[in-house]
């Protein structure tokens, strides 16, 4: 059976072809960066590179030593959390965070960090006057900028505005909006952001890293070798190789860069469009549908590219497994890794099922999953 992915909040698909191309072309052709001054060392730091200058390009980022490179979100904001935070600190989070994000907090919290969260509408929207009283004393805010589960885009220059004013530093989760939704980090009152390179900036698994802003110093998460001040044992001052231990994964981030490219052409404020329009004629479509539950804000505007959804008479597992095998279309059930978001929305414990779309998806995808889910709720009523 043919198959219509609409699963691309986990990761994007298909990734451009010169993205596998890039990969390979690595593989076959670099070496170690930064090791060495032979010609497979030096293709593999033009590679990185360009991966560096390419996602800083995306983000609207003037330096591009300010991007650091891990193996994804997760690692950035791991590497944000304990960077910066230390016992005795207070943060500020919300109440539409991943497991990403609370899974090290809680942890902070374990060993001295006061944690308190922003009380948040069931869309996800986030209460501004309390985030401003929650803010006093605040060593840091953290936040996604979009939910994974309700597809809220938060008000990061408010919020940020916010921190600043209270004199915390503010990091954001982008996992789900890098690539996909514009950022001009250079002018936002952000200070650290984190991506991922497998979901919009369409580039390969195992790739992600973290925007620092100048003058901004964290403890390294990891230390080791960096090809770098060699003779000193203790890791380098200057970023990006303060933060950058080991050998990196140069086919990934070859890919990245050629994702970038191809994003710098596509332009993300194109991709942006593309999706807004999916996201109105998915919504416009499941009002006509009798039994839909949905969750999120209501207009597209102010969502990512994402919808979920329950259909009463029918647990999310049992809609999601009817989508897949009767129609050939692929989305994600469950708690999407972000209990607290579904505790929120009130799906907790059952969850949902998240539809998402990317820079592959088209109208007629959507046409087709508006067409099996009517059908689907004519069967239940039936």
């Amino acid at each position: 059976m043919n198959f219509i992915y609409m699963d691309h909040a986990a990761t994007s698909w298909p990734k451009p072809p010169a993205v596998a191309e890039a990969v390979g072309a690595a593989l076959a052709g670099t070496g170690n960066p930064g090791r060495s001054g032979h010609p497979l060392a030096l293709a593999a730091a033009r590679a990185v590179l360009a991966a560096r200058e390419g996602v800083a390009g995306l983000l609207g980022v003037t330096d591009p030593e300010r991007i650091v490179f891990g193996r994804n979100a997760t690692e950035a904001i791991n590497l944000a959390l304990w960077g910066l935070l230390r016992p005795g600190d207070r943060v500020v989070t919300t109440q539409a965070e991943h497991n990403a994000v609370m899974r090290p907090l809680r942890e902070l919290e374990r060993q001295g960090v006061s944690l308190l969260q922003v009380p948040c509408a069931p869309d996800g929207t986030p209460d501004l006057d309390a985030l401003r009283r929650l803010l006093e004393g605040a060593r840091l805010l953290v936040s996604t900028h979009a939910s994974n589960v309700l597809g809220t885009l938060m008000p990061l220059a408010e919020m940020g505005r916010l921190a600043r004013a209270a004199g915390a530093c503010f990091l954001v989760d982008g996992a789900q909006t890098a690539g996909a939704v514009p950022v001009q980090l250079a002018t936002l009152p952000v200070d650290l952001f984190a991506f991922t390179g497998h979901k919009s900036l369409l580039g390969p698994q195992g790739t992600g890293g973290l925007y620092i802003r100048p003058g901004l110093d964290l403890a390294p998460l990891l230390r080791g070798g960096t090809g770098s001040a060699s003779e000193l044992e203790e890791m380098p001052e200057f970023a990006p190789d303060r933060y950058e231990a080991g050998t990196p994964n140069v086919p990934g981030l070859a890919g990245l860069a050629a994702s970038a490219a191809y994003l710098a052409q596509a332009t993300v404020a194109g991709v942006r469009a593309h999706e807004l329009a999916l996201v109105e004629r998915f919504l416009a479509g499941l009002r006509e549908i009798p039994g839909i539950v949905l969750y999120g804000p209501d207009t597209a505007d102010r969502r990512c590219g994402l919808v979920s959804l329950n259909l009463a008479g029918a647990s999310a597992s049992a809609l999601g497994e009817a989508l897949e095998q009767g129609y050939g279309i692929l989305t994600r059930v469950g708690l999407h890794c972000a209990p607290a978001a579904h505790r929120l929305a009130g799906t907790w414990p059952d969850g949902a099922v998240r539809f998402s779309f990317g820079y592959s998806t088209t109208a007629a995808d959507v046409d087709a999953a508006l067409q099996a889910l009517a059908e689907l709720a004519r069967t239940l009523e039936a």
